[in-house]
């Protein structure tokens, strides 16, 4: 049965299933179905949780990420894609990895507050800082709460350099911040895309906007001379491999300046998560197209190796790679991504103070 036709299928998320949180002792089940009269059918609306965290920073000192800066002022996102790294990071909140990251999304309204204490550190050394290392921080919600906007205004009072990661054309919302942060060489902007593919668009990132409305951003953003890096991520043997110079070449002709790839890896409950989806989605192909991702990950679809995890190794890999620099340097040879200006940094800007 056509997944679209299939009545277990959850539309418009893409996981399928909630996976057990190894941080929960107990689980709901369902211990006897024959005494029901209907199927049980889970919640399918999104719920909003307010946190009210003490810091909202986050360093990361992974071989492979470098000594990476970044704000995530959501917890879980709506846009669903199957592969996210991020779901597993939902089950430090109690939470599941599958439905639950789509369904259950945390806020941290007082992001923007807690990033000027952090710019006014005494002795505080401007780094370029990542929205967002971990969700999409233009995903749904933010057209209502306007968490990421009021954070870009910050990073302006201060000049203060930020990078940008997101699927999402909202960011086009904040073009009159982005180019006043852009005018000062303060901004970077990466557009993920997956596929140009819109039915595997759909399958793969349910409630993201059209790979054509991601280049729209890629264009107008760069029409004004902000600069623009296209991510192909993450590449899926069997599934996107074959689009890498597709997109690139997309996104050029729209004035990226750079691009980068990363190859999937199901580590922790995602496997679990994709498997399951896969199965639904391409039960002809499900099997080949795990075997492939594992083929880049030393024979299993997890991968924690640093220096492999994120590119790969194996035939199949080494591929991708050959495809990506092909293209590279055949769309984007004379383009490359403008350094930052750290030397504006403003701190204690207005009346702001140290509060200690």
């Amino acid at each position: 049965m056509p997944f679209e036709e299939n009545p277990e299928f959850f539309k418009g998320r893409g996981a399928q299933v909630n996976t057990h949180s190894k941080f929960l002792k107990n689980k709901y089940v369902l211990a006897h179905q024959e005494a029901l009269d209907e199927p049980m059918l889970e919640n399918s609306t999104t719920q909003f949780y307010h946190e009210t965290p003490k810091k909202i920073v986050s360093e990361s000192k992974s071989p492979d990420l470098g000594h990476m800066h970044s704000i995530n002022p959501y917890q879980g996102c709506e846009h669903g894609c199957i592969y996210c790294y991020a779901r597993n990071s939902h089950e430090y909140f109690g939470f599941s990895a599958g439905l639950d990251f789509e369904r259950k999304i945390i806020i941290k309204e007082n992001a923007p507050e807690l990033l000027e204490q952090y710019f006014n550190k005494r002795n505080y050394q401007p780094v370029p800082i990542l929205l967002s290392g971990n969700t999409d921080c233009y995903q749904p919600a933010e057209r209502n709460l306007e968490i990421t906007r009021k954070l870009l205004q910050v990073f302006l009072k201060y000049k203060h350099p930020v990078s940008i990661i997101t699927k999402n054309n909202l960011i086009l919302r904040d073009i009159d911040i982005i180019s006043q942060l852009s005018a000062l060489n303060l901004v970077h902007v990466n557009v993920s895309i997956t596929s140009l593919n819109e039915q595997l668009r759909q399958k793969l990132e349910p409630r993201t906007v059209t790979a054509s409305g991601r280049l729209t951003v890629i264009e107008k953003l760069s029409a004004i001379g902000v600069p623009v890096r296209v991510m192909a991520a993450p590449i899926i043997p069997g599934l996107n491999s074959n689009e890498v110079a597709d997109i690139i070449r997309a996104a050029a002709n729209r004035g990226a300046l750079d691009a980068g790839f990363t190859i999937v890896r199901l580590n922790g409950s995602i496997g679990d998560i994709f498997t399951d989806w896969i199965h639904k989605t391409f039960p002809d192909r499900a099997e080949k197209v795990l075997n492939m991702i594992a083929s880049c990950h030393g024979g299993q679809i997890n991968d924690s190796e640093f220096g492999r995890r994120m590119v790969g190794d194996g035939n199949i890999a080494d591929s991708i790679k050959q495809l990506y620099r092909v293209a590279c340097n055949r769309f984007l040879t004379g383009r490359e991504m403008p350094p930052y200006n750290l030397s504006l940094f403003t701190p204690r800007s207005g009346k702001q103070t140290s509060l200690f």
